[in-house]
């Protein structure tokens, strides 16, 4: 722990700060009390475009202490600012005002510095080129229509001025809409319209090439091209050829951090398909996008790893085409940390000026101080320059000054202002004195170390030197007294380091870095990458206490630093990443010591990319034979870079190399040079030789042929050799090409055979080849099997034997022996068959699953390749009886109050004589517990029985079986609950309630109501159907044996006819429902639908009847009230005084000839009245047939027309009379219109009176 008497202090247990840590920390404080050289805050860009119609603004601010004066340079000379009456300089700034209202721009661009000075040294901004931009016009021009076959390629040119900066450039019509574009038709980078093939679609006369200047937001135009394709004789589809880029490779030069913007244009018909790989690598896929239609591919940020070939495919079903692009990535000086850092040092303290940078090619780096070459600025011994770096040793007063570190390439520079700010009073001083606490003691004895600068030191900071401790300086003008507080902290210290990780790329990698500091300093967690930030990039996740990094690549390797900085102190850790990936290919593929069936191959290796090679695999193409296919060859081990290839005669090689290593392959390598070898004789014969028959006097020899790459040779063809195995005979031989079997006939039948197959090319035959054997076709067995006889074993199980026939009379391979047995079960017209087979030469064999008490009739026969031979003689045999199956059906009919009568089915399989039947039946109680059983043999012609004295409202469980002479069977089970309901019944339509209980059934696991109706299996597949009801429901269950699983219930009213009024309820997977909703009283018939897969209508139940108990109703009838009876009293007597009204209003008219024409015509029981005024309305034949308004329409939906239908319309011309004021009617009438009807009835000529309005009234409500 240092204290400085002219300074501040800052402190830490066991660490010793500089005054230029304190200094960072507490930066307003510095500015404001302490000199500073002068710093460059803001400055406009390298290149500055500037809008030719405003002002130019050329930005330079600076900060310093003292504030620093501003002066510039134009274009290397001083500019003189204060004598250009067109440029003003802001005040306390360096910005240039420049007004053009009096000068052209041109005047003023050139190449601008900005410098900024105070006492204590100089800085200068970089240099600041000033253009305008510009937006020139097109060049006028005349452009003749373009004629072109419908089918080729086309080009229209765009060519827009240059500007600055470059226009935007896009294709529009006449009508300022967009041009269409697609995968045929698009616009290259350079703005051309490309057409891949034009169609008769194409044709128009507005194609139009616009550039548009975003500087001065200004739109040329070129003049509009026509385009006629003509379709007078179509071009034939072909192969893509590319437009742009010519030839098959190109290079592209680009700079780190730009965008990387490729294109490949094809042509072709039909139009081709474009794609993209990078064969020296993957593409990047966060920062790759594919653009136009795949023509242009698309970098973000490129980086080194860019570096490399690409190439793009054109593709299209006739053919493909390739472009090789050599991307070179170069770099403009760029700082691999940060540029160089302020120091701020105390007389006799060292530091260091660090200017770390690079670029591609490596850039050339120089110093200035106070912008001056520093081989031409003063000498100063405390200051040695090494290449990037200045150190400064022991620095003294007035060293003071602003350094400037220029880095540059052909590609652009970097500079930085850095300045070396030296602090110390002018004023000499005497020794300070130092107390703690109080001034009773000065430090001087442990663990106090006075410096004879007046520094304080303690070499271990503890918590017992916490306190205030007191600096006092004096000299000849006076005394200075500091204050410092001394609070002495835990370190900050890092408990779980990160660790050296190796990931593949693509993958997560974690850093852990756990940090312990004290309780009262707030933590800031940093992570560096290469001692710089990290990159701004989403796939790193900083936590509190780690680093994640997702889908790693190369450019994320490195060292990562785990900074724990507190407001004290700080701890930092470092960790090295390394990302492994697959290796690049091999390259230098070359071909040494060639030998007819060698050769030797040698390569250089990738870039391993951190992960070894174990080994290469070197692959051969045949072009041949298979151009096209890659086939494995040999493998060596990763240390190696040659390989000695075995070779076959008569092929073209031609060879590449992969190497792998633990992450994967790499990408091939480029094909070798071809290597041709000459034929040869074969050196090896067809191999699957076998000889069979296809027919019984023919031998078929077969093999499997050799490859082109075993033939060795041209002229590939094949020496078959055959002649019979046992027999003394000479070899067949024939030549046979282009196929891989041949077909000897008229042999014996079924004979050995011998049989050789040799390659033979036009350069000599192979070795003599192996000898193989088979056997000429087979044919029919002429034998049957004798002494065939079965012993019965049980009542289903026989065992059958006979003598096997002789292997001559098989006259084949024999296959084994089958037995066909004919079943008759119960009588003798009706057979069952079936066929066991027994492989392999067996003498015996056993028929399981007989059916008991059965006749069957059996045969053997021996079977070969070929087929069956003769049947045996037909045996017989009967099976024993057995026990019989469960009896068909088991139902419950006849309940009474202590009785019940089971009806039965015999079983399907008596499988003997029925000797009778027994019944057992037990009580269950509501715990599902069964009680003692009662058990009652029943004779075996008996199909029902009556139990009497059973308990009333007890569920019973019966058990029927039959028996045979064999025992007795399995039996059938049915449950039934007696039960009492009063209950109403439908009896034709009506529903009445019946004078005595009835005794209602429950039969099956559930309680459930069932009827007396059931249907048998052999008739229905429903069973039992049941119903209990309630209020407004009923609950429908029911038994069903058919294979279907979804049910409908439909329910109508007893009395409906039609077959639409049935309601539909669906049920998936059970066989119970409830129907809400129904009205209480009413009798529903309902039935029950069986449903296929797709809701077809399968099967349905027979009806049944339910009837709901009638409910009385709980509402109040509201014509019994008071109130209202009241209520409609007053409204009638109201309507009455309204029409007596009505009526003196219309009579005021006194007579007039309508009048009588009226009373001799018109019904006012039938006169309708208007709503709003009262008066009646007038009838026209258009409403003859409409109901009145406010009656009810018959049924039939019409009105019947009456006597009295004429109106006043009918005597006037055109229905234009009208009524006054008083209701009289105004006009004259003319007659009854010709269109009515002549025929009129005889009606009454009374006048229209109250009594009869109110009756019409009446009859409309």
């Amino acid at each position: 722990f240092f204290v400085c008497c002219f300074c501040s202090v800052c402190f830490c247990n066991g660490r010793v700060f500089s005054i230029k840590q304190y200094c960072k920390q507490h930066e307003s404080l510095y500015h404001l009390f302490l000199p500073q050289p002068p710093t460059i805050t803001y400055q406009s860009p390298k290149d500055y475009i500037v809008d030719p119609r405003e002002n130019i603004i050329i930005h330079c601010e600076a900060k310093g202490k003292p504030h620093p004066s501003f002066s510039w340079t134009r274009n290397g000379t001083h500019f003189d600012v204060e004598n250009d009456p067109n440029v003003d300089m802001k005040p306390q700034s360096g910005t240039l005002v420049v007004d053009i209202s009096r000068e052209r721009v041109e005047h003023y661009e050139g190449v601008y510095q900005c410098t900024a000075r105070n006492k204590h040294g100089t800085a200068v901004s970089h240099n600041i080129v000033v253009r305008q931009s510009r937006s020139p016009l097109w060049s006028k021009e005349k452009i003749k229509p373009i004629v072109v076959q419908e089918g080729v390629s086309l080009v229209l040119p765009c060519r827009p001025p240059a500007g600055l900066p470059p226009p935007i450039i896009f294709w529009m019509d006449n009508n300022f809409q967009k041009l269409p574009q697609s995968k045929r038709v698009s616009q290259s980078l350079n703005g051309d319209l490309y057409f891949s093939n034009v169609r008769r679609e194409d044709t128009r006369n507005d194609y139009i090439c616009y550039a548009r200047f975003p500087h001065t937001q200004t739109i040329q135009q070129k003049q509009p091209i026509t385009v006629r394709v003509l379709n007078q004789a179509p071009v034939d589809d072909r192969r893509p050829t590319f437009l742009i880029p010519s030839g098959s490779s190109s290079s592209k030069m680009v700079l780190r951090g730009d965008k990387l913007e490729m294109e490949c244009i094809a042509e072709g018909l039909p139009t081709p398909h474009i794609s993209w790989t990078k064969i020296s690598g993957d593409l990047p896929s966060k920062r790759t996008s594919f653009l136009n239609y795949n023509k242009t591919l698309h970098i973000e940020d490129v980086s080194a790893s860019d570096e490399g070939d690409y190439r793009c495919t054109a593709k299209n079903q006739f053919g493909s085409v390739h472009h090789t692009i050599h991307v070179m990535v170069k770099a403009a000086p760029y700082w691999i940390d940060v540029p160089p850092r302020n120091l701020v040092l105390a007389p006799g303290e060292s530091g260091r000026l660090s200017c770390l940078a690079s670029g591609t090619p490596k850039p050339t780096i120089t110093w200035a101080m106070n912008g001056i070459s520093i081989e031409n600025s003063p000498k100063d011994l405390s200051r040695k320059v090494e290449d990037d770096i200045i150190i400064f040793t022991d620095v003294q007063p007035g060293s003071s000054a602003v350094y400037q570190c220029n880095i540059s390439n052909e590609y652009g520079y970097v500079l930085s202002n850095a300045f070396v700010n030296v602090l110390c009073d002018e004023r000499k001083s005497n020794r300070g004195k130092l107390f703690k606490d109080s001034r009773s003691s000065i430090l001087q004895e442990d663990p106090y170390i006075l410096h004879d600068n007046g520094t304080l030191e303690i070499r271990v900071a503890q918590a017992q030197h916490n306190g205030k401790y007191t600096c006092v300086a004096t000299n000849s003008l006076g005394i200075y007294e500091n204050h410092v507080y001394l609070e002495v902290k835990e370190p900050t210290r890092i408990l779980k380091q990160p660790e050296y990780k190796e990931v593949q790329r693509g993958r997560s990698v974690v850093f852990e870095c756990t940090v312990k500091h004290d309780p009262s300093l707030i933590p800031t967690m940093t992570w560096l990458k290469d001692d710089g930030e990290l990159p701004d990039d989403e796939r790193l996740i900083v936590d509190s206490d780690s680093l994640t990094i997702t889908d790693v690549t190369e450019d994320d390797a490195g060292v990562y630093t785990c900074i724990m900085n507190t407001t004290l102190d700080h701890d930092s850790a470092t960790a090295k990443l390394t990302v492994v990936e697959r290796p690049d290919p091999p390259t230098d593929l070359e071909l040494t010591d060639q030998k007819k069936r060698s050769v030797q191959l040698t390569w250089t290796p990738g870039d391993e990319h951190n992960s070894p090679v174990q080994k290469f695999l070197i692959q051969y193409e045949d072009s041949l034979h298979h151009r096209g296919h890659w086939h494995n060859l040999t493998e060596v081990p990763g240390t190696k870079t040659t390989a000695h290839l075995k070779l076959s005669p008569h092929v073209h090689y031609t060879f590449r190399v992969l190497a792998l290593n633990a992450v994967g392959f790499s990408n091939p390598s480029r094909p070798s040079r071809m290597y041709k070898t000459e034929p040869a004789a074969p050196d090896e014969n067809p191999t699957g030789v076998q000889g069979f028959g296809t027919e019984h006097n023919n031998l078929v020899i077969s093999w499997k042929p050799l490859t082109n790459l075993q033939s060795n040779g041209p002229g590939l063809h094949y020496r078959v050799m055959w002649r019979q195995k046992k027999v003394e005979s000479e070899w067949n031989t024939v030549t046979v090409s282009n196929n891989s079997k041949f077909v000897v006939s008229g042999t014996p039948t079924f004979v050995p055979y011998e049989i050789k197959v040799r390659a033979v090319n036009d350069h000599g035959a192979g070795p003599d080849p192996a000898i193989a054997h088979g056997y000429s076709g087979e044919d029919l067995p002429v034998a049957a099997p004798e002494n065939v006889h079965a012993v019965v074993r049980n009542s289903t199980l026989v065992e059958v034997f006979w003598d096997p026939v002789p292997a001559h009379l098989i006259r084949g391979n024999i296959k084994g022996y089958k037995v066909p047995k004919h079943h008759y079960k119960h009588n003798p017209d009706h057979m069952e068959q079936d066929i066991l087979v027994f492989s392999g030469n067996h003498t015996q064999g056993m028929l399981p699953g007989l059916h008991p008490f059965s006749l069957y009739l059996f045969n053997v026969r021996v079977y070969n390749g070929k087929g069956e031979g003769p049947r045996s003689v037909t045996q017989q045999f009967k099976t024993p009886e057995g026990v019989p199956g469960s009896p068909t059906s088991l139902i419950v009919t006849n309940s009474n109050l202590d009785s019940l009568t089971l009806e039965w089915s015999p079983p399907h399989d008596h499988n003997g004589h029925i000797t009778g039947y027994t019944l057992k039946y037990q009580p269950v109680n509501n715990s599902n517990e069964l009680g003692p059983v009662e058990e009652l043999a029943l004779a075996a012609n008996e199909t029902s029985v009556t139990l009497p004295n059973l308990k009333y409202s007890i569920r019973y469980k019966f058990y029927l079986n039959a028996k045979t002479g064999a025992g007795a069977g399995a039996a059938i089970s049915q449950e039934a609950h007696l039960w009492c309901l009063c209950v109403s019944l439908c009896v034709s339509h009506v529903c009445v309630a019946p004078s005595l209980p009835l005794f209602i059934l429950f039969t099956g696991s559930t309680q459930s109501l069932h009827p007396i109706a059931r249907s048998p299996p052999h008739a229905s597949p429903f069973g039992n159907i049941s119903s209990m009801i309630g209020e407004d429901w009923a609950l429908i269950s029911w038994e069903y044996w058919g294979p279907e699983k979804n049910f409908s219930a439909q329910y109508r009213l007893n009395d409906s006819e039609s077959e639409e009024d049935w309601n539909t309820e669906f049920v998936n997977g059970s066989q119970n429902i409830t129907l809400k909703g129904l009205k209480g009283g009413l009798c529903y018939r309902v039935r029950l639908v069986a449903l296929g897969h797709h809701d077809q209508e399968f099967h349905h139940s027979k009806e049944l009847l339910v009837t709901l108990p009638a409910v009385a109703s709980r509402q109040v009838d509201i014509a019994t009230q008071g109130w209202f009876i009241g209520l409609m009293c007053a409204i009638a007597l109201l309507i009455l005084i309204l029409l007596i009204i009505c009526f003196i209003q219309r009579n005021k008219g006194g007579k007039y000839p309508v009048k009588e024409k009226e009373d001799a015509h018109t019904d006012p029981e039938f006169q309708p009245m208007k709503d709003d005024d009262c008066t009646f309305v007038e009838y026209s034949d258009n409403e003859d047939h409409k109901p009145l308004k406010g009656s009810r329409s018959p049924s039939n939906g019409t009105v019947k027309r009456d006597d009295s239908d004429d109106s006043l319309v009918d005597y006037g011309e055109g229905g234009d009379g009208q009524f006054n004021e008083d209701g009289s009617f105004i006009g004259q009438y003319s007659g009854k219109s010709a269109s009515r009807d002549t025929a009129e009835g005889h009606e009454s000529s009374e006048a229209p009176s109250p009594i009869k309005a109110m009756n019409s009234l009446n009859s409309f409500v």
